[in-house]
Formats: structure tokens, sequence, C-alpha cells
């Protein structure tokens, strides 16, 4: 820790099991005609043998990354695309498993260490459940959901079960990316477009745009949700949207306030991955200094120097403790 007048938390940080890759594994031998993205996806990350160790580390290695980088705690969240990519008896199996492994970690290391519950949306009942065994029981801090469970999205009511959870138990749900669905992945991966240089964030802004405009806000209106990467180009086009959604051919029908105002209410975005200030200040001038958190990517993006550059954003101290620390502690319950 250093003398610094704010802790620095990691909001977007990633691990994986033994068990879930070896499910990987076999899932890519199948090779499953519904997950096209995964393949491509996992076909990539599992060739980097140095990014695969570093997932499943939450040991010594992990924490002199860490300290290497001036990070005082990381929030621990289950890689992409987490448990979704499976039936959802094996899903929610593996997702307790993680679970209870998470908390086992944190327990080891709890000055350094928080994490978010995977849970499984095939079984929105079941992630329902998961989730408030993963925060009254383990002691976890919110949730993980990446993206698209098999082409569907949380828009639909049929997935409701879990923000009521959420919401009743007062936990953020984090939005993390994926490839983006099999309805729209073609033209992405026909271009090498499918992954974090375009094809995760239009996924999860899509995703995100799409729960606000149907409804779901407005039925449980003290959800919070999370993403990440600058919030994924959204407050960039936060304008066009509001003025987009008042025509009568695009207008979401009975919602109860514009679209930014959800975004600026009930969601917040971290800087995962975007440590530029010209972005991060755009974004905290449209939403407001309480709703960004920051976040490295690890072990995706593990570039210490990129601390510095968000050490130097042009912001007060004050906003930037919250940036680096309090907004996290509010948000995850830290």
């Amino acid at each position: 820790m250093s003398e610094r007048p704010y802790l620095r938390i990691a909001t977007e940080e990633a691990w994986t099991t033994s068990a879930i890759l070896d499910g990987y594994r076999k899932l890519i031998d199948s090779k499953p005609a519904d997950e096209p993205g995964f393949l491509a996806m996992w076909g990539f990350i599992g060739r980097n043998s140095q990014v695969v160790e570093k997932l499943l580390d939450l040991g010594e290695r992990r924490i002199a990354d860490m300290d290497s980088a001036g990070i005082d705690r990381q929030l621990l969240l289950l890689t992409a695309p987490g448990v979704q990519v499976f039936d959802a008896a094996t899903g929610s199996a593996l997702a307790a498993d993680s679970n209870d492994q998470l908390a086992d970690a944190i327990a080891e290391q709890p000055d350094r260490y928080s994490g978010l519950a995977a849970i499984a949306p095939q079984d929105p009942a079941g992630a329902a459940k998961e989730l408030e065994r993963a925060m009254k029981v383990l002691g976890l801090n919110g949730a993980v959901i990446n993206s698209h469970t098999k082409g569907e999205y949380l828009d639909d009511p049929k997935f409701w079960e879990i923000f009521e959870a959420a919401e009743a138990l007062d936990a953020a749900i984090y939005i993390h990316p994926r490839t983006p669905s099999p309805a729209m992945l073609k033209p992405f991966l026909d271009r090498n477009l499918d992954m974090a240089i375009m094809g995760f964030g239009v996924e999860v802004a899509f995703h995100t745009l799409a729960i606000i405009q149907s409804g779901a806000f407005d039925r449980f209106p003290k959800l919070k949700i999370v993403i990440g990467h600058a919030g994924e180009g959204l407050p960039y086009w936060l304008y066009r949207i509001d003025y987009m959604s008042r025509l009568p051919n695009f207008a979401p029908h009975g919602l109860r306030k514009k679209p930014s105002d959800y975004m600026k209410e009930n969601v917040y975005i971290t800087t995962s991955g975007v440590p530029w200030a010209p972005a991060i200040m755009m974004a905290h001038g449209v939403l407001g200094a309480d709703r960004i958190l920051y976040a490295m990517d690890y072990p995706y993006q593990f570039a210490p120097d990129e601390v510095a550059m968000t050490d130097n954003f042009p912001m007060s101290d004050a906003d930037k403790k919250k940036l680096f620390q309090t907004n996290a502690e509010t948000v995850f319950h830290l």
C-alpha cells in the first residue's frame, strides 16, 4: 500500500477454474453448432498458455502482478463466457463450484480480493437462488453475467427472476463481454473484429440498451448494472440515442424516462482496457463522478504503465478517489 490518498481497486479482473477449462476443451472438441463465437474466442485464448496460467492463479503470481502495478484490491469475476455455454445443469453446478472456490481464495487474501458470483442464466430461478447463496452465505459482492446466453439476452422477461433477486439483495450485475451472438457474429468473424477490437463492445452496448428499452429499470428501479471498457461506447452516443428514441418509429413503448436517465441512475461503467483520458473524461462529464469505477482487465490487458495514465486523469483528487476506491466500495459493498 502506498502513500497516495486512495486505494486502487480494480473491478474487472478475470479468473477461472480448472473444471471450467476442462469443460471448454470438451466443448471445443465437440464443435457445437450453436456456439461459433465461443469456438473462435477460446480457440484463440486457449493457445495463450501465459494468459490461461494467470486466469487459474489466485495465489502468489497474481498478487505479485498486483503489487508491480500498484493495485491494492482486485474484484474477481469469472472470465467469458463463464458457464453460459453449457447446458443448464452443468452450468449451474460449475457456477456453484466456482463460487465456493472464489470464496475460499478471498478468505486466504481478504485484504486483496473480493469477488462476483458466477450464475447460470440458463436456469433463471436457479441463478437467482445461487446469487442469494453466494452473497448471504459466501459473502460475495454481486454477480457477473457474460452477456448473451446462447443468443438470448437479459431484456427477455424470462430472465427477470435474476433481476428481482439482484434488486432485493442490492447486488450489482456486471455484464461482461463475449463474442457476439450467432445471429450477429459472421460479419465480425469474417473480418477478425469479433473480439476486443470491436465485437465485445458492440455486444455489451447492444445488450445494455436492450435492457433499457425493455422497461426492466422501470420494473426494478433499484437494479444496478455495471459495464466495462468506458461504457462500451454508450456515453458517446447518448444524445443521439435520446433523440432517436423520441421518434415514433424508434421509441420504446411506455418507458418512464429517457435512455440517458437510466444510464445515469442504474448503470455504472468501468475504465477496463481504456486508460485514456479523452474517453473517460467525456463519460465523467456525461454520467457524473459517482458512476465510473477503475478496472484494469487483468490478465488480458496487464499493462502497469496504464495505472499511471489513469492516476494522471485531469480530475480533482476527490473525484479520483471515487474513481479508484469509493465508487467500487459503494457499488459492490466492499
